[in-house]
């Protein structure tokens, strides 16, 4: 049997395949709130046979969006809007993910369908940004460093999330820790100059990220999977790399994540990576070897041949892809095909595989 459509089972959660939708942005919301195309953008991965759904970064309070057309979960009405998703989602056999975050001062950018880039100004809708320190990223607004109070403010929030998550039928919460937003900024030297508990050390910079996952963990209950989205590294010098990623999953884990999911980059605008196919997959099994956790790998994992071959050789427990679902919303349909897999095609469909 093919590895790659070999069932996962994380704290009871059956994911029927281990080939998963990663999260991506849609910039299509207004007030926070998913709409149709979020329904039917994320239902056709459900129905080309996705294992896993995971919904875009999605912001844990309105200052924690990306940009004005974010998604997010800090109310009822958006919890509520993302309910009807979930049971698309399930109804057609996937399991359903979102990844709760919030970009720190990375927040109240110009959309990119706009063609924009920079902050937005506050006359156009903008708003104040946070950080771990006041170090604006690469041609971006200043923001303000956060109080201890507001740390505090920040795990509240994401536990809020959490249990809305919960209740909308989500059965995995990532947790957004990489790509340069608030929880990565307070990973890496590069943007945290802090001098209290939460700066300066590994264990110090580390600290929010390990409260965030225990009350998350504990917020969601023991029957939700919990995962944890890394940068493995920032590519740029002194910066956070692939040794404080391994020592970190391994603190991840035993605050309650399931998995890592590993990713690169993003923190600074002179990183230095060259993507090529399965460009961080050795960064996933260094992590999946070193950490003992479950991983998952993403990066131009574009050919199911090459993504049945990762999770085979135990390189990772999952895949991720995410422009290849762009390109083709039955990626894993034609990916059970070529590799002799039974396809997990829907009823309606049936005629074009027989």
């Amino acid at each position: 049997m093919s590895s790659l459509f070999h069932p996962l089972s994380i704290r009871g959660v059956e994911m029927r395949n281990r080939l998963w939708v990663s999260p991506m942005c849609q910039y299509s919301a207004v007030d926070g709130i998913p709409n149709g195309w979020h329904l039917v953008h994320l239902a056709q991965f459900a129905s080309g046979g996705a294992g896993l759904v995971m919904a875009e970064a999605t912001a844990i309070s309105p200052e924690g969006r990306i940009t004005p057309g974010d998604v997010g979960i800090w109310n009822i009405e958006q919890a509520e809007a993302w309910a009807d998703i979930v049971d698309a989602l399930r109804s057609r056999g996937a399991v359903a993910g979102i990844q709760l975050s919030h970009a720190g001062r990375k927040a109240s950018t110009k959309s990119p369908l706009t063609g924009g880039r920079g902050s937005v100004e506050a006359a156009d809708g903008g708003w104040p940004t946070v950080a771990p320190s006041a170090i604006a990223y690469e041609g971006f607004a200043e923001p303000v460093a956060l109080s201890l109070d507001g740390i505090d403010e920040i795990v509240d929030d994401f536990v809020d999330a959490t249990r809305r998550a919960v209740a909308a039928g989500f059965q995995v919460i990532e947790i957004h820790a990489a790509h340069g937003y608030l929880l990565h900024q307070f990973l890496s030297p590069l943007s945290n100059r802090r001098s209290d508990e939460y700066g300066g050390s590994f264990e110090n910079r580390v600290r929010l990220l390990v409260r965030v996952t225990e009350a998350v963990r504990a917020a969601a209950g023991p029957g939700i999977a919990v995962f944890v989205r890394f940068s493995a590294s920032d590519a740029a010098d002194g910066g956070w790399d692939v040794d404080d990623t391994v020592r970190a999953a391994r603190l991840a884990a035993d605050a309650g994540a399931d998995l890592v999911d590993v990713s690169s980059g993003g923190l600074v605008a002179h990183q230095h990576i060259v993507p090529s196919p399965g460009y961080q997959v050795d960064d996933a099994e260094r992590i999946r070897t070193e950490a003992h956790v479950l991983t998952s790998a993403v990066g131009m994992i574009d050919e199911p041949e090459l993504a049945e071959r990762l999770v085979a050789e135990g390189r990772a427990d999952a895949i991720m892809s995410g422009r290849e679902w762009l390109r083709d919303p039955h990626y894993a349909l034609r990916a059970a095909r070529v590799l002799g897999a039974p396809v997990p095609t829907p009823a309606q469909y049936a005629r074009a595989f027989a």
